[in-house]
C-alpha cells in the first residue's frame, strides 16, 4: 500500500513538473535585443540551478524543457539578428546604388569642367599693360578663371569624396554579407540542437516509460557500470590517446582500440562520457561489426545515441544488432568461436557484467586469443585475466 501511495505521488509530481514547464515555456518569448538577452540569461541561470537539484526524473524532465527552451530562444535571437542585418545590406546596397549614380555624375561634371578650363585658360598677366584698352575685360576674366578655378577644387573634392563613401559602403555591405552567412551557419547549428534535445527527452521518457523507479533503477546500474570501466581504464597503465590506427588491424584486420585519437575523445550517445573511458563495450561491438562487413567505427556507435540508456553512456541490453546480426547471450563460448563467431566477454569485476569487455577471436589451447580495446589485438587472454563475467555474440 505504501509503494502505491508513493508510486501515485511520484507520478503526480511528474505530471504536475511536465505541465508547469512546458505552460512556461509556451508562455513567454523574446521580440527585441533587450527581451531576448534577459530571457537568455535568466534561463541560463535556471539551468545551472536545475543541475544542483537531485537526479531525478522529473529534475531531468525539467532540465530539458528548460535547456529546449533556452536553445529555442537563442533561435528567436539569431532570427532577429538575420532579419536585422538582412534589413541593413538592402539598406546599404540601395544606398550604393545612389552614390554610384552620383559618382557618375561628378566624374562626368568634373570632365566638363577640366575641358572647359582648358579652352578658357587665363590671359597672360601681362596684356593687361600691353593691351589697356581691353584691361578691364582682362581683369573681369581674370577674376571669373580664379572663382572657376575655385569651384573646380571643390567638385573636385566632392568627387573624391563621394568616391571614398562609394568603397565604403560597398566593405560595409560586404561584411554585413558576411556576418549574415555566420548568423545563418549559427541559425542551422541552432535547429540541429533543438532538434536533439528534443529526441534527448523523448528517449528519456521512452527508455523509463515516464516511471521514477525504472529511471532510477536504470541510473543505478548505469552509474555502477561506467564507473568500473572508468576505474579499469585509469588503473591499466594503458590510458592516454594514442595516434590513429596505431596498434594496427589485427591479424584478422579487424581490430580497433578506444584508445584511438580518431574516436578517443568522442562523446557517446546524449551524455557526457567519451570512448577513451567508458568505450570498450561499443569498441568491441565494432570490431564485430567489422568481422561481417560492417564499417561502423566506435565514433559512429559511440554517436548512435539509440545504443545507450537514457542521457547516459550506459549501452542498453539486448545490445542493438551490428552487421545484421542480432545480439545473442552465449552459454558455450567454445562452440561459438568453433563456428567462426566472435564473442564478447565481460571481465574484471562482475557486479554490472564486467569492469571491461574485450572481444575473443578463437581458441588458443586452454585460453583464448582476445583484441583487447585497450592493450591491443591479438593477445592472450591468460595474459591479463583469470575470470569471464558474462559472454554475447552477434548472430
Amino acid at each position: 500500500m505504501k509503494k502505491l501511495i508513493l508510486y501515485t505521488g511520484l507520478t503526480l509530481a511528474l505530471l504536475i513538473s511536465f505541465f508547469t514547464v512546458s505552460h512556461i515555456v509556451k508562455a513567454q518569448s523574446c521580440g527585441n535585443e533587450a527581451d531576448c538577452k534577459k530571457l537568455i540569461s535568466e534561463y541560463e541561470q535556471k539551468l545551472v540551478g536545475i543541475r544542483d537539484q537531485k537526479n531525478t526524473l522529473s529534475s531531468q524532465i525539467e532540465f530539458a524543457d528548460t535547456q529546449i527552451y533556452l536553445t529555442t530562444l537563442r533561435i528567436q535571437d539569431t532570427e532577429r539578428k538575420i532579419s536585422q542585418t538582412a534589413d541593413e545590406v538592402e539598406s546599404l546596397k540601395g544606398r550604393i546604388v545612389t552614390l554610384n549614380s552620383s559618382l557618375d555624375y561628378l566624374s562626368k561634371l568634373l570632365l566638363e569642367k577640366i575641358v572647359e578650363s582648358y579652352k578658357r585658360r587665363e590671359p597672360p598677366f601681362l596684356a593687361v599693360f600691353i593691351d589697356p584698352d581691353n584691361a578691364s575685360t582682362m581683369i573681369n576674366r581674370l577674376k571669373y578663371a580664379k572663382v572657376a578655378e575655385e569651384n573646380d577644387r571643390k567638385l573636385a573634392f566632392q568627387v573624391q569624396q563621394a568616391k571614398l563613401n562609394f568603397e565604403q559602403q560597398k566593405d560595409l555591405r560586404e561584411d554585413k554579407q558576411i556576418e549574415l552567412a555566420k548568423l545563418s551557419d549559427a541559425l542551422e547549428g541552432q535547429k540541429i540542437a533543438l532538434n536533439g534535445q528534443k529526441a534527448q527527452k523523448q528517449k528519456l521518457l521512452t527508455d523509463t516509460q515516464s516511471d521514477e523507479f525504472t529511471y532510477q533503477r536504470l541510473l543505478a546500474q548505469a552509474q555502477a557500470q561506467l564507473s568500473g570501466f572508468r576505474s579499469f581504464v585509469q588503473t591499466s597503465g594503458a590510458s592516454s590517446v594514442i595516434g590513429a590506427n596505431s596498434l594496427g588491424n589485427g591479424s584478422d584486420g579487424n581490430y580497433y582500440s578506444q584508445r584511438d585519437e580518431r574516436w578517443a575523445n568522442r562523446t557517446m550517445g546524449y551524455s557526457s562520457e567519451n570512448v577513451l573511458n567508458v568505450g570498450c563495450l561499443i569498441t568491441s561491438t565494432a570490431m564485430v561489426a567489422k568481422k561481417y562487413g560492417d564499417g561502423s567505427t566506435p565514433g559512429d556507435l559511440a554517436a548512435d545515441a539509440n545504443r545507450f540508456y537514457g542521457n547516459t553512456a550506459y549501452v542498453t541490453l539486448p545490445w542493438r544488432s551490428v552487421g545484421g546480426r542480432s545480439y545473442t547471450p552465449v552459454s558455450n563460448i567454445d562452440q561459438e568461436l568453433q563456428n567462426g563467431n566472435y564473442v564478447i566477454v565481460g571481465v574484471g569485476g562482475c557486479g554490472s557484467g564486467g569492469s571491461h569487455f574485450v572481444v575473443l577471436t578463437k581458441k588458443d589451447g586452454d585460453s583464448y586469443i582476445m583484441h583487447d580495446p585497450i592493450y591491443g589485438p591479438d593477445k592472450k587472454f591468460s595474459d591479463y585475466y583469470s575470470n569471464i563475467c558474462s559472454s554475447a555474440t552477434f548472430k
